[in-house]
């Protein structure tokens, strides 16, 4: 996805798509493929990790996050970002919602998050509710990696089934959420080695992007794209520059739809757009033409004209990620706050 530094909103329930491959589908691949993920996944248990501890545990966080959802659509997308930004960082060990303290500073200051990561309020209502439930048995980690997939679903979009059994850092990184997260202005070489840094594929890389499905980015995130870039569709810039001056700091938190066709519909449009020039950031554009010898044209128009595929490789792929270094067994801890270690 590369989710950095965005402000995303996200689509009501109201104006949610009909799914064009089966949900039962999405979940058998992504459950057979969660058996060859990134470095870690072997470690991690099925989604029935909590069936005994915490019987509950799925359905608060479902109930949680649709309420979230239902309440305010751009929250959808901004816990979707958390997940993202937490496994890109140490791996999927709840780093990200750690304050900073006297012995370490923190991920939340770093420049992808800094002012524009939200979603933590939803986050720490989930936990509150789990440690009345079942006290120190659910991570942070699997909160964040549960409610990024029911935050999609709750859209309309692929579901897949979570592995569970992660456990919660006791340290975060600044410095490593500015070196690891690509950002808006990547390239499609700077967005390859990125995702291979952490053990994902092109093919995961692109279908994750699709993620900008929905969503808003800063006008400080496209500007340079807009006014600079020639692989640009000129009416599609033009329209952008009366809402983006072209100095700097003149409304540079005006947010723009990062699918300006479907904002707000959790589809394949983003894809098509990609076709046509109107990506909204550089490293959106970077997918299609955007050098390295066309690597990633030909997934692109895949997912333009097949949707279906774009979904059960999104599935897939989101279980990769979600398995990225994770904490398990006796290595960090269950945090009874996600904000601050025990």
């Amino acid at each position: 996805m590369p989710m950095t530094p965005l402000e995303c909103d996200m689509a009501p329930a109201a104006s949610r798509q009909s799914w064009p491959l089966p949900r039962c589908g999405l979940l058998v691949l992504a459950l057979a493929l969660a058996t060859t993920a990134a470095v870690g996944s072997a470690q991690l248990s099925s989604e029935s990790y909590y069936d005994a501890s915490c019987p509950a545990a799925l359905l608060t966080i479902r109930t949680a996050v649709s309420t979230a959802v239902l309440l305010e659509p751009r929250m959808g997308a901004s816990l979707l970002r958390l997940h993202f930004h937490d496994c890109f960082v140490q791996g999927c060990d709840a780093s990200v919602l750690l304050d900073d303290t006297a012995s370490f500073t923190g991920e939340k200051g770093a420049g992808p998050n800094a002012g524009s990561l939200r979603g933590f309020d939803v986050i720490d209502n989930i936990k509150m509710l789990l440690e009345l439930l079942c006290p120190q048995t659910v991570s942070c980690a699997d909160i964040l990696a549960v409610a990024a997939r029911d935050s999609v679903a709750q859209l309309g979009g692929p579901s897949w089934a979570v592995p569970l059994g992660r456990r919660d850092a006791t340290t975060a990184s600044a410095s490593l959420a500015n070196s690891d997260l690509p950002g808006p202005t990547s390239s499609l070489n700077g967005l390859l080695n990125a995702f291979s840094n952490k053990g994902l594929s092109s093919t995961d890389m692109v279908a994750l992007s699709g993620a900008h499905t929905v969503g808003r980015a800063q006008c400080k995130n496209c500007r340079a794209r807009i006014y600079n870039d020639t692989d640009i569709d000129a009416s599609f810039a033009a329209s952008l520059r009366a809402s983006c001056p072209a100095q700097a700091g003149a409304g540079d938190g005006a947010l723009e739809p990062l699918d300006g066709s479907t904002p707000d519909a959790f589809d394949n449009a983003y894809f098509g757009n990609l076709l046509s020039q109107r990506g909204l950031l550089h490293s959106d554009q970077a997918l299609f033409g955007g050098g390295g010898g066309g690597a990633t044209d030909g997934l692109v128009s895949a997912y333009a004209s097949n949707a279906g595929q774009w979904g059960a490789d999104f599935a897939a792929a989101m279980v990769k990620m979600g398995s990225i270094s994770p904490l398990t067994g006796t290595d960090g801890e269950i945090r009874v706050n996600c904000r601050r270690v025990n």
